[in-house]
């Protein structure tokens, strides 16, 4: 488990991190989103013992990461947003003397080798050297690197960066798949990679923690309406509005004529779907329904309103 309460960093007189608090238990994967500038890499950084805290408290496995470091780093494996990689080391031997700062050698060392190059799919390239390997490629070595002495916390600073669209969904089921026995905190810029690998959300804005649920929660909270989009054959306003009288479910927003109709914007509440009672009296009435679309909110959506576009990452 990771605790992080009243965590706080101050450069100066900036405050990267403003005293957030929140908890993740072990089989959770969790994305941490913010905004550049937002404190996300400051926070990740002082989970990992790699910045000390103003003020706060980190816990990893009821240890405090201020006086048990170097034990709380054995259990994390950690891919910096800047990866970090020696560029004339063959990726075997880069992978060996990572291993070997862990104290994982012989027989052991060949064993975790083993099974990161096979969850990596880095059998192709594993004897070049890395500076010859493509940019994605590159990630999924320092994804291995983190990975190799088997830890129970993955902190990822935007794992995917740099792969394409099938290498992407690669690493996602990799990391779906550690998460159903790790803890995984990983960011990513990509909402959409967020929305479908993690199992709870945490935005971060300007040092604060703005949300913090499933994506579910997320969508409730910040819209409580769905909103509907109806194309019918009706051709009279005061139609519309016998309609909306007889459903009292839905709140006519707006309505715009089309060709032989008109083209109506409704919304109602979540728990109160109105689209059965709407089919069976436009059935009764002998009207025509083209087409009903519910819109329902996007990750974006959320972010874009919780969030400002920043400077460069804290």
């Amino acid at each position: 488990m990771i605790r992080v309460k009243d965590l706080s960093k101050d450069y100066g007189e900036v405050q990267a991190v403003k005293s957030i608090n929140f908890e993740i238990p072990r089989g959770q994967i969790v994305g941490f989103l913010g905004a550049n500038g937002a404190g996300k890499t400051t926070t990740l950084q002082m989970i990992t013992g790699y910045l000390i805290p103003t003020g706060g408290i980190v816990e990893v496995d009821d240890l405090n990461i201020s006086d048990h470091a170097e034990e709380i780093q054995k259990r994390i494996g950690y891919l910096p947003e800047l990866n970090p990689l020696y560029g004339e080391m063959i990726v075997h031997d880069y992978l060996s003397f990572i291993a070997d700062i862990r104290g994982i050698r012989g027989r052991e060392f060949r064993e975790a080798l083993h099974r990161i190059v096979d969850q990596c799919g880095l059998k192709s390239i594993v004897h070049r050297q890395i500076s010859e390997c493509s940019k994605g490629y590159r990630q999924r070595i320092g994804l291995a690197a983190s990975m190799i002495h088997d830890p129970d916390i993955l902190i990822l600073d935007e794992p995917v960066t740099g792969l394409d669209p099938n290498q992407i969904v690669e690493i996602r089921e990799l990391i779906k798949n550690l998460g159903k026995k790790k803890l995984v905190l990983m960011s990513s810029h990509i909402l959409q990679e967020i929305q479908a690998t993690v199992d709870r959300i945490i935005i971060i804005h300007e040092g604060e923690i703005v949300a913090d649920g499933t994506n579910e929660e997320l969508m409730s909270s910040f819209m409580g309406n769905v909103l509907l989009t109806m194309e019918t054959n009706l051709s009279q306003d005061d139609q519309i509005k016998e309609m909306s009288d007889s459903v009292p479910a839905i709140k006519i927003v707006s309505s715009d004529p089309i060709p032989n109709g008109h083209k109506i914007h409704l919304e109602y509440k979540r728990e109160e779907d109105p689209r059965e009672q709407i089919f069976k009296y436009a059935v009764n009435k002998g009207w025509v329904i083209l087409s009903m679309t519910p819109h329902t909110a996007k990750l974006e959506d959320i972010f874009r309103d919780l969030t400002v576009t920043g400077g460069n990452d804290a």
